[in-house]
């Protein structure tokens, strides 16, 4: 560690995102180190006063702390096992993006080869990095991330490191990405729907704003508490009338001649809910069906 204790790190993978981080290390006076299977890729970072490794054993002998951020854990695993005996007195944060599956097997696949490993999921883009609001989620041994937890506010002041499992990372990642793709989607098929009749988008988001506002985030915590409680009380709109209105939503889909397909999975997974005796719940009891899909 440097006497100003700003501690030297190592970046391994130099994309946009790799770079990204690598910048905002050096925007904060650690010394780093950066390697990459292209070595033009780190010019611009040697300019701003990285160090570049000729090799891997070059790059991860450099520093105690290694960012990993690759196409996929298969080439963060290549590239671990280049060197063949375990980086003994290092630590290695993979920040690449998988799932919690490939996290886990490859918390495994580390331990095995003594490695020290804490994975990570970046909620970001690379012109994000840096900033106090960005989120990167971290799991792994607790020692391990405490050690190093300081250091990597470099990259994300909002770090958030969930526990031993080096799985949860990318599940909660995955999870978030599911709510911004499914939001967006519901969004634009409201768009599809009333242009079709020449309304322009502009003029229908102030509505969609405030339904947003008022209607839906309120929900969203009264959803989460029914999660926990395994309790759906209807609150007013039970799920068989919400049913109505979803087979609205598709006969009109198909009326105006948009994609139905959206609409018809909330109809079939509400019916399923129905017939599971979830007609009078709220509409929450739909995560039943999505806990449990039917199997037939």
């Amino acid at each position: 560690m440097t006497s100003d204790n700003r501690a030297p790190v190592t970046v391994i993978g130099l994309g946009s995102m790799g770079s990204a981080l690598a910048g905002a290390f050096l925007a904060k006076g650690h010394p780093t180190t950066v390697w990459n299977r292209s070595p033009s890729k780190a010019d611009d970072l040697v300019a701003k006063g990285a160090v570049r490794a000729a090799t891997v054993a070059e790059a991860v002998a450099a520093s105690g702390l290694v960012v990993v951020c690759v196409l996929d854990y298969r080439a963060m695993r290549e590239i671990v096992n280049s060197l063949g005996d375990a980086p003994a007195g290092h630590v290695i944060v993979n920040l690449t993006s998988g799932t919690p599956q490939e996290a886990r097997e490859t918390a495994a696949w580390a331990a095995e080869r003594g490695v020290d490993y804490v994975d990570g999921a970046i909620m970001a883009i690379p012109a994000m990095i840096g900033s106090e609001h960005t989120l990167i989620f971290y799991g792994g041994p607790e020692d391990v991330y405490d050690a190093h937890a300081a250091t990597l506010t470099a990259i994300a002041g909002a770090g958030t490191y969930l526990g031993e499992d080096a799985g949860l990372p990318s599940l909660y990642d995955v999870a978030l990405l599911g709510l911004m793709w499914t939001t967006w989607t519901g969004f634009m098929h409201s768009l599809a729907l009333v242009g079709t009749e020449q309304v322009p988008a502009a003029a229908f988001l102030p509505y969609a704003q405030a339904w947003f506002e008022h209607v839906i985030a309120p929900e969203v915590p009264n959803i989460a508490s029914q999660a926990d409680a395994g309790s759906y009380p209807d609150n007013d709109s039970t799920l068989g009338m919400q049913a109505v209105a979803i087979e609205h939503l598709v006969e009109a889909s198909r009326a105006q001649g948009v994609d139905p397909a959206l609409p018809e999975f909330l109809k079939n997974r509400a019916e399923q809910a129905i017939k599971r005796g979830h007609a009078g719940d709220g509409f929450g009891a739909l995560l039943e069906v999505l806990r449990k899909p039917a199997t037939d």
